[in-house]
């Protein structure tokens, strides 16, 4: 498809919004009156911060439930590089979570959802750093387009722009929202044919709620109640928030007076008026639907837009809870003002872009405005005229090229005959044909269809579709053919005869099925390989040069409904070989899953070694298989990648009378790692120390942020403290402020904050004491083990620390002072207890040799264990 740039442009940044659904928990009467309390309301704010998780919620909240104010929030990133409280999940995986707890969290505030390319590369110290790892303007390129999309009247940044953001990205967020405040309109710099339209923002604000030095130009109450809702608009804020689970960021419904704030920065109306004067965001905007008469030249469009706004109050009065049919007509009138601004009749798929005989393009604030006003009314018809439509598909995937059937069921609960046209899905990865012909629907009746629908692609998320580039996602202007993968849709097209109205009820093309606890569950339907195939992992580790004798297991899961014979094979580097040159299975039908087993052997130097796995059957080779997200709160995805591993070879010297316990923190995935390189490893939950029999083990490791996600942990510390006093090694994994509490650290430490951390995974490490232990054997540490180190090295570093410790190594940022507190070493009664902030955590899963020797000194740093006899 070659599509002009202006449309290229436009769709993608369709392609980088979240699709904008209304709030799912609200129905009926609620719906309907927030959606005609919103008739007539066109202005637009866009609010702008780095991650998942910075924007303000109540000021969301407030705007788009309790003003509804067309609002949405542009997160740079999808929260990457962050750490994960509910599962193992890191990375671009970690990124998928946080991107659908924002959709969620859309979901419940009303409002849209926007991302750039940008990569969550760690934390950021400032903002050149930050502009290392970002190209600036491709970042601002995308910033511009979604303004230039959006069109908002106000720009809101989340945070001031300066050093006390305390993260490089979110200083950098501030900074390009500020730019794109300035330029968005200058299509010298920024082309049309690239970017979109022009649009100039007319107002831009700050947050002040918890920046007030600068001054506050507005401060209003979020904790308004809302009668129709029963609730206010910070009790929603809170809801949305906790959203955000990954992060452990459960927030308050709070009640009661809750004021946030605002500073106004720069304008572009009533420049003249003090800011401290304002009494809202919108002051000095012309607001009314008045404003766009001078916009249009037929005589029919102004008289409609001079009659739009008593229409708009007349839909408003007319609404009755009990009774919502009589707002029929009143929307109906409204429907009509609106299509009569232009010449052709406009509609979700032909937004209204020439009016005046069609020579004239439409005015940008108008064309959107329009199009929202539209959007609104066709939803408050079809919740006045209770039409409803319930969709379902036999399967979760279908194969590409096969078909499966498809259910839709529209039912008209109204006390009016109803018109349909359809069912059909607009231009999708899985069409469904259309049905054109009128048929019609008495009150209380229902029309059920039932359709064949196949999928054309591979359903994938549409920013991972390609490798990264650095810390950014492939251009999203190049990607524009590739569509967001949301749920796939089944429209139908209704009318009322009686009044004329038209309107579209939409479903998501859903799998559905009961659980016996959670009742029905609904997953999107996707285009799907007919078989996926998929290794283990995609890292292991081995001893370098010495013998490898280990199973390689590779898993099949079939898509495709028919019984299919299936031969696997490998791909081994040199000095590898498997017990078999395939293996042969039988896939009994949809979602059958298998597993094949090759034995391999041999010896491998150092280095990393990749594996692969392909799968053939009846002609067709299958080489890629996913990773399922799958967490309540949020929609199940599926991330896909090749079916091939890398394992990393390492010089390493394991102790033969070493015995490790490990009990796992956040996002913590090292375990498995060790146990790869020939360590004995039993993992203990949190809960079971208190009572678990810990004599058997020579070493006891405590994972990242253990503490902090585990209270338990704490209550049984005294009983750890003591295993390391009668011989053992404790290795304490970084945590956070918990760690300064009494009775978490032998001997204390103190954290600043925001705290010490090395970000540049390149830093130079000094080694301090070479005679230390930890660094000296069974592996000699030297200045090759901290090369090929990602995301960072070291976090959440004690600025102090008691005197019991030795601080073998150290580090630092470029221009800062050296920070010694990488690894901490302290006497414990007969044994040892160690602490370290080195991000390992990271370093292990991501192949990282240098990791695996260093981790591998810290466990195996203690004097032999009492219960291991020497």
């Amino acid at each position: 498809m070659n599509a002009d740039p202006v449309r290229r442009v436009l769709l993608a940044v369709l392609l980088i919004a979240a699709p904008h659904t209304l709030v799912s928990q609200e129905r009926g009467a609620i719906a309907l009156g927030e959606a005609v309390q919103g008739l007539g309301v066109n202005t637009r704010v866009l609010v702008i911060g780095a991650h998942p998780d910075d924007e303000d919620t109540f000021l969301i909240a407030w705007l788009s439930r309790g003003r509804h104010v067309e609002t949405a929030y542009l997160s740079l990133t999808r929260g990457d590089g962050g750490q994960n409280l509910i599962g193992n999940e890191l990375g671009e995986a970690l990124g998928v979570i946080r991107t659908e707890e924002l959709l969620a969290a859309r979901r419940v505030d009303g409002a849209e959802q926007f991302f750039t390319r940008a990569f969550d590369f760690g934390f950021s110290k400032d903002t050149i750093d930050t502009y290392k790892h970002w190209p600036r303007d491709s970042i601002l390129g995308d910033v511009i387009r979604v303004v230039r999309s959006f069109r908002p009247h106000v720009i809101v940044a989340v945070f001031s722009g300066t050093p006390r953001d305390g993260h490089g990205h979110h200083q950098v967020s501030a900074l390009l929202a500020r730019t794109a405040y300035d330029v968005a309109g200058d299509t010298v710099r920024y082309p049309v044919r690239t970017f979109g339209p022009a649009w100039t923002p007319l107002k831009f604000y700050r947050n002040a709620r918890y920046d007030p030095t600068g001054g506050v130009t507005l401060r209003f109450d979020v904790g308004e109640y809302s009668p129709l809702l029963g609730r206010s608009y910070a009790e929603i804020a809170g809801e949305s928030r906790s959203q955000h689970k990954s992060q452990g960021f459960g927030a308050p419904q709070r009640k009661g007076p809750f004021f946030d704030a605002l500073r106004r920065e720069a304008t572009r109306v009533n420049e003249a008026a003090t800011a401290s004067r304002e009494r809202s965001i919108f002051d000095g905007i012309d607001t009314t639907w008045t404003r766009f008469r001078s916009k249009v030249r037929r005589r029919a469009a102004r008289a409609a837009l001079d009659s739009i706004p008593r229409a708009f109050a007349a839909a408003r009065t007319a609404f009755e809870p009990f009774a919502p049919d009589r707002l029929l007509g009143p929307l109906t009138r409204v429907q009509r003002l609106l299509l009569s601004v232009c010449d052709r009749q406009p509609g979700p798929e032909n937004p209204c872009t020439r009016i005046d005989g069609g020579y004239v393009p439409v005015d940008a604030d108008l064309e959107r405005s329009h199009a929202i006003a539209l959007s609104r009314v066709d939803r408050a018809l079809g919740l006045a005229a209770g039409a409803a439509l319930d969709v379902a598909a036999e399967r979760e995937a279908v194969t590409i090229g096969g078909t499966m059937r498809v259910t839709s069921t529209f039912y008209n609960r109204s006390r009016d005959t109803v018109g349909i046209r359809g069912p059909w899905s607009p231009p999708s990865e899985i069409p469904v044909s259309l049905f054109s012909t009128l048929r019609l629907v008495p009150p209380g009746g229902l029309v059920r269809d039932s359709f064949q629908t196949t999928a054309i692609t591979v359903t994938t998320l549409y920013w991972l579709q390609w490798p990264r580039v650095g810390a950014t996602f492939r251009s999203i202007v190049e990607d524009d053919e590739q569509r967001m993968q949301a749920p796939q849709r089944v429209e139908y097209k209704a009318t009322l005869p009686r009044t004329g109205a038209q309107f579209t009820v939409v479903q998501p093309l859903v799998y559905r099925f009961v659980d016996q606890v959670r009742g029905e569950i609904q997953r999107q339907v996707v285009g799907a390989p007919a078989i996926a195939i998929t290794l283990d992992d995609q890292v292991q580790y081995a001893p370098a040069n010495m013998d490898i004798d280990r199973e390689l297991t590779v898993y099949l899961r079939s898509a495709d409904p028919r019984p299919r014979e299936v031969c696997v094979t490998l791909s081994l580097p040199a000095g590898i070989t498997a017990d078999s040159g395939f293996r042969s299975v039988r896939l009994d039908g949809y979602d059958a899953m298998r597993s094949v087993t090759f034995r391999i052997r041999g010896r491998l130097p150092a280095g990393a070694h990749r594996f692969a796995a392909r799968a053939e059957s009846d002609g067709h080779v299958f080489d890629t298989g996913y990773e399922l997200v799958d967490y309540e709160h949020i929609r199940r995805q599926r991330i896909y990648r090749p079916a091939a591993m890398t394992l990393s070879a390492v010089d390493v010297q394991v102790p033969p009378t070493l015995k490790v316990a490990y009990i796992s923190g956040v996002g913590d995935n090292v375990a498995p790692t060790l146990a790869q390189l020939g360590i004995p490893v039993t993992a203990i939950p949190a809960n079971e120390v208190a009572r678990a029999d810990l004599q058997p083990y020579t070493t006891i490791v405590i994972g990242p942020r253990a503490y902090e996600a585990h209270p338990e942990l704490v209550a049984a510390n005294a009983r750890l403290f003591e295993f390391a006093r009668k011989g053992g090694t404790l290795v304490v994994q970084y945590g956070q402020y918990e760690m300064t509490q009494p009775g978490v650290m032998p001997y204390p430490i103190t954290l600043a904050r925001p705290a010490d951390r090395v970000t540049e995974e390149d830093s130079p490490v000094t080694i301090e004491a070479p005679a230390e232990k930890v660094l000296r054997s069974p592996n000699r540490i030297g200045a090759s083990d901290f090369a090929g180190w990602v995301q960072e090295r070291a976090l959440y570093m004690p600025r102090t620390f008691d005197e019991h410790y030795r601080a073998p190594l150290s580090m630092h940022d470029t221009g800062e002072p050296p920070n010694k507190a990488a690894i901490l070493v302290a006497p414990l009664g007969e044994g040892l207890y160690i602490y370290t902030t080195l991000s390992l955590f990271r370093q292990l899963p991501a192949g990282v040799p240098g990791g695996a020797r260093l981790f591998l000194n810290l466990l195996s740093a203690g004097l032999v264990s009492p219960y291991v006899s020497p």
